[in-house]
């Protein structure tokens, strides 16, 4: 184009016009790139959080039912103590009704050797 061509306004006018369309679409595909490398980002990092609390899930359930193991066996050995511990007090019971019955024999034997001690001094 020479200097002296006249300028075409309505061709400037729709010429920066398209250019500022491309440059609205660019700006737009720069924005949807971003955001389509925050929403990866999330998202491998939701992977792993997932990841991560599966091993903890895992981690927790062998040791609720190491806990339930341990539990079981403690209500067992709490049941065998508290039934020997109940033998225990039958039987000191039955000893002390027998220890009370010959206490009481005993004290009317007594009573028996005194009377008739007495009644062979008069």
């Amino acid at each position: 184009m020479a200097h002296d061509e006249p300028i075409d306004v309505r061709l400037t006018a729709d010429s920066l016009a398209k250019w500022r369309a491309a440059e609205q679409a660019a700006a737009v595909a720069r924005r949807g790139t971003l955001a389509a490398q925050a929403a990866t980002a999330a998202a491998d990092m939701a992977e792993e959080a997932a990841r991560t609390t599966a091993v903890a899930a895992r981690a927790a359930l062998e040791a609720a039912t190491l806990a339930e193991g341990s539990a079981m066996k403690t209500a067992e050995a709490a049941k065998a103590a508290a039934l020997a511990a109940k033998a225990d007090h039958v039987d000191a019971g039955a000893e002390s009704a027998m220890a009370d019955a010959d206490a009481a024999m005993a004290h009317q034997e007594y009573k028996d050797a005194v009377q008739r001690a007495k009644e062979r001094n008069r």
